[in-house]
């Protein structure tokens, strides 16, 4: 049995997309390069940033395909984070709304990779 535990977004920029995360995380990354940049997260898990014209393979997807979740504990937070991102300038494609499995709204990063966050309702 395993368990992932590093996220890769391949991006144009690591080192502008290391200071935009760092904004919304609240931390800083704990390694920087020009193509690559690497936060450890407060629940282990590694979240790199990687040129996407050095990866190889050759990376055939673009941002926006697949999302970065992030669950938090209640909607008030869901919607302080909203405001918060939105103030700071981060593209939101999806309000604060409620759907079939909780709370939640879409921001997007400077590559177009979607960030959901949501509070889980109706279990």
């Amino acid at each position: 049995m395993f368990s992932p535990d590093y996220a890769l977004l391949y991006v144009e920029d690591p080192i502008a997309s290391a200071a935009f995360y760092a904004g919304l995380l609240g931390q800083q990354p704990v390694d920087t390069a020009p193509t690559f940049s690497l936060f450890m997260l407060e629940n282990g898990l590694k979240f790199g940033l990687w040129a996407r014209k050095s990866v190889l393979p050759m990376a055939l997807g673009a941002g926006g395909g697949s999302e970065l979740c992030i669950r938090v504990e209640d909607r008030a937070e869901v919607d302080r984070l909203h405001g918060l991102w939105a103030g700071q300038g981060v593209a939101i494609a999806q309000r604060p709304v409620a759907l079939d499995f909780g709370y939640t709204f879409v921001a997007l990063d400077r590559d177009g990779h979607r960030l959901r966050v949501f509070v889980r309702e109706g279990d």
